[in-house]
């Protein structure tokens, strides 16, 4: 799933390329994807790009102050960019193309999805507050009100376990199933911590990790071209997706906990005593 850094790669290839530009046609190729009718989609045309922005996973394209197409990546889901946008007929349901936006200029993009589980998100609203996701984000982790103690509070009482508490988008915008495992990792935390039995100290390396984890993956990704965002937040993971591999701080052997959608992968020297965590599926499987 694209996460907070790659979503910010994409605004920032947007801003470079979409805004200032007027859109000349939208073709809707996934009717399940379009989530509103008023505004229509036939809105955007002629509207005039002027503005893109973040918040949380989602991208905002603003088309002057009452006008902005809004969608979310989801699991699968992906931007691509054309300089010549193909004169290719969509045929809804025939294609992994979800929406297709032609601009003036020539160049356009597709918000595509693979796969059968479809996720994808679009809006066309007045305002991004509209969206239903969008109302309910939590703050934004680089947010500079964002603070260590403002970090510290929002655990403060909360029986969750941290991981599934950095990933909630209810409590903090934009991290997702990848950057909380390198969070963690680089706090050396268990991912199955209870948020409230943080100490300062924990909450210390905890936010040192989130903020530097996401600044040095948004450096990463920024200038690149969508094409090249997957593979360059891949090369970044440390532990993410890495399963079996050497730890790159101890070289212990990184590994997984499965569940039924994900996995999660730790470091057990680093994060968890050297204590392998219980792999709830293969314990199903032997019993």
């Amino acid at each position: 799933m694209p996460e907070m850094p790659e979503v910010q790669g994409l605004v920032g290839h947007l801003a470079e390329r979409a805004v200032g530009r007027t859109i000349t046609r939208t073709a809707v190729g996934a009717i399940a994807a379009l989530k509103t009718f008023d505004p229509p989609v036939t809105a955007l045309t002629g509207a005039v790009i002027t503005g893109a922005s973040r918040r949380g996973k989602f991208i905002v394209l603003d088309c002057g102050a009452e006008l902005h197409l809004v969608f979310h990546l989801a699991k699968a889901g992906w931007l691509r960019w054309y300089d010549e946008l193909p004169g290719t007929l969509i045929k809804p349901g025939k294609s992994p193309i979800a929406l297709r936006v032609a601009l003036d200029d020539g160049s356009g993009f597709d918000l595509t999805e693979a796969g059968t589980k479809k996720s994808l998100a679009v809006y066309v609203v007045r305002d991004p507050q509209d969206v239903p996701g969008i109302a309910r984000l939590g703050p934004d982790p680089l947010d500079p009100t964002f603070t260590r103690d403002a970090l510290a509070a929002l655990l403060a009482g909360r029986r969750t376990q941290i991981k599934g508490l950095l990933r909630d988008q209810g409590l903090i915008a934009g991290i997702g199933n990848a950057y909380s495992d390198e969070i963690l990792h680089a706090a050396r935390m268990s991912p199955y911590a209870p948020a409230a039995n943080l100490g300062e100290a924990d909450v210390d390396r905890l936010y040192e990790a989130m903020q530097t984890t996401l600044r040095e993956a948004i450096a990463e990704a920024a200038g690149k071209p969508p094409a090249d965002l997957k593979d360059a937040k891949r090369r970044g993971m440390r532990v993410h997706a890495r399963r079996g591999e050497a730890c790159p701080v101890c070289g212990d052997t990184i590994r997984s906990v499965f569940f039924a959608d994900r996995s999660l992968e730790y470091c057990p020297t680093c994060q968890t005593g050297g204590k392998p965590l219980a792999d709830r599926r293969l314990s199903r499987l032997l019993k």
